[in-house]
């Protein structure tokens, strides 16, 4: 259900602002939405793991608000990283 250390690496390569950038909200949508399609494969062979589930919506909620501060910021940055991730809005 978690990511390995090696591909939160990769995003973190992928996704970062300037090198040593760990924490941008780019990156943290990124690590976010990995996370998210993960859990979201569980769910489907897992219906009945409730616990899994709130944890994904609260997942959902805290990536929905990192893109909402993008957005304010930036409009073009927040329209290149769902454009990235594929994410519909």
């Amino acid at each position: 259900m978690s990511i390995t250390a090696e591909r939160k690496t990769a995003l973190i390569q992928e996704y970062r602002a300037k090198e040593g950038d760990t924490g941008s909200p780019e990156v943290q949508v990124a690590i976010l939405t990995e996370r998210i399609n993960n859990l979201t494969e569980h769910l489907k062979t897992h219906a009945k793991d409730h616990h899994s589930r709130r944890g994904l919506l609260v997942m959902v909620g805290q990536r929905r608000r990192l893109l909402d501060y993008t957005r304010r910021k930036g409009e073009q940055r927040y329209r290149t990283l769902i454009e990235r991730l594929g994410i519909r809005r």
